[in-house]
């Protein structure tokens, strides 16, 4: 039987098809063969149109038809996985009535702070486990006061990844650890939060059907499954943001268990039982994927905007030109020309946006001890890997302090796990071990619809055929090397 998944980043949407008879990925691809637009129209803005993503799921699935030569029909589900925190507002008709405000847009953050003062610090991060911030629920609220006409447009509010759904069946749903993701899921008492909504003086009505992670949540409509050549019987059984989405695709379902990924953000998350907080907010949790009633789950989140975005922005520039762009490997090659503290040079990753680790506090990128006479590209790439896992590591140490902590962390070997040089920085930082895996989103997201469609009967069977790629283990020397430097990096923050 085959199951798509639909992975969609703010930079590219990748799609896999998932054959559960053979347990294995019969096709991957991504789309499109570009970066996708992201607008900013005003400082610490961050939209893309919602319109945009989904021509090119579409786009994504005739090439699986076209090229991979897949039949279609023979999807029997799809799942989608999705870039976090983003608002999309949409009509009656489920159109959007304005661009969506993605996951790195900072305008919303005020406001969040203030929602979370009017309620009472305590309230809130015993209701949310945390401050409204600037999730969804927050941006939602800044439409309403700027936005005023074309808030009373609004018939749904809902996530990225439900977006897509909708427009793939023609029904509005959210699932339970979406309305986490958006700040809008009590934990004391297991229901949507009403408690924000009624301080941001927000309609419940605006919240769609809410469905569980896993299950069958609703057919592609009829003219959908004609348009794209799917079986009118083809189901959505499951969504999730990007970041538990990525911890499912590396079975990270049960506490103790961490998973990292460094794409355009950074990010560690680690699964646990508790709700756990940080009276700071300096770190989130949502509810992980394979929540139960009866067995909780959630999954304790550290975020770093400013990672695979700078590591983008340093290939263009050192590159000649905008179509001349330097090959990502020849970036990885050149950090290991460099020692292990990049000649003292030190970078500070903070460029995209507020910080949830400094409390959603405005934020900027930083170079230090740069030296005209001494320091080469090469130490301007360490630097900036050094960095990243630094910052990666600061918000380690947050979560180990709220009782989240494990020796083992598991990664898709891709993105900047590709460099052998990020990778050593990583697991001696950190001083954990790095176990690197072949899959993705995309492949996570179909084998969740697998096992929501009940081709399984656990949901750990789904990765039963998933192998590790290779272990990098800490060195004891380099550890101590890497601390040191750490300890001047963090003392400089």
């Amino acid at each position: 039987m085959y199951y798509l998944g639909i992975d969609l980043g703010s930079s590219s949407i990748k799609l896999a098809v998932f054959d559960a008879d053979k347990n294995a990925s019969v096709c991957a691809l991504m789309v499109p063969d570009h970066e996708m637009e992201m607008a900013a129209p005003e400082y610490g803005w961050a939209e893309q149109d919602p319109n945009m993503w989904w021509e090119y799921v579409k786009e994504g699935i005739e090439k699986i038809r076209k090229e991979h030569h897949i039949d279609t029909k023979k999807i029997k589900a799809i799942g989608i996985a999705y870039q976090m925190h983003g608002l999309v507002v949409v009509d009656e008709n489920l159109e959007p009535v304005r661009s969506s405000i993605i996951w790195c847009d900072s305008r919303a953050a005020e406001i969040g702070e203030t929602t979370y003062k009017s309620i009472g610090e305590g309230k809130c991060q015993q209701q949310i486990l945390g401050s409204p911030g600037n999730f969804t629920a927050s941006k939602l609220k800044w439409v309403k006061e700027n936005q005023p006409e074309i808030y009373a447009q609004i018939k749904y509010a809902m996530l990225p990844g439900d977006f897509i759904a909708a427009k793939l069946t023609g029904i509005a749903q959210i699932s339970t650890s979406g309305l986490s993701e958006a700040a809008l899921w009590n934990f004391k008492e297991n229901r949507l939060a009403t408690e924000i909504l009624n301080a941001m003086e927000i309609s419940p009505e605006l919240i769609p059907e809410v469905v569980p992670n896993f299950g069958k949540q609703a057919k592609i409509s009829k003219q959908i499954a004609g348009e794209l050549g799917l079986s009118e019987e083809t189901e959505v059984t499951y969504r999730a943001g990007d970041q538990p989405n990525n911890a499912l695709s590396l079975n990270v379902l049960h506490p103790g268990e961490i998973a990292t990924t460094a794409g355009t953000s950074a990010v560690i998350y680690g699964v646990s039982s508790t709700d756990d907080y940080d009276a700071n907010n300096r770190i989130n949790t949502f509810l992980h994927v394979n929540n139960q009633l009866e067995e909780k789950r959630n999954g304790v989140m550290v975020c770093i905007n400013g990672s695979g975005i700078l590591y983008q922005w340093i290939r263009k520039i050192m590159s000649v030109s905008k179509d001349e762009l330097i090959d990502y490997e020849l970036l990885n090659q050149s950090a290991g020309q460099s020692p292990i503290g990049s000649n003292e040079l030190r970078f500070y990753p903070f460029g995209n946006g507020v910080e949830r680790i400094f409390n959603n506090k405005p934020t900027f990128s930083g170079i230090q001890n740069l030296n005209f006479n001494i320091h080469q590209k090469a130490d301007f790439v360490r630097a900036a890997c050094e960095g990243i896992v630094f910052a990666m590591n600061y918000g380690f140490e947050i979560m180990r302090n709220v009782g989240v902590e494990g020796k083992v962390v598991r990664a898709g070997k891709a993105n900047l796990f590709l460099n052998p040089v990020f990778r050593e920085i990583f697991v001696n930082t950190t001083n954990t071990t790095l176990e690197l895996y072949n899959t993705s989103g995309a492949d996570g997201a179909a084998r969740g619809a697998a096992y929501g469609h009940g081709f399984y009967s656990k949901l750990e069977e789904a990765f039963s055929g998933l192998a590790c790629l290779e272990r990098v283990s800490p060195d004891t020397k380099k550890v101590g090397q890497y601390q040191e430097i750490y300890q001047t990096w963090k003392n400089n923050i």
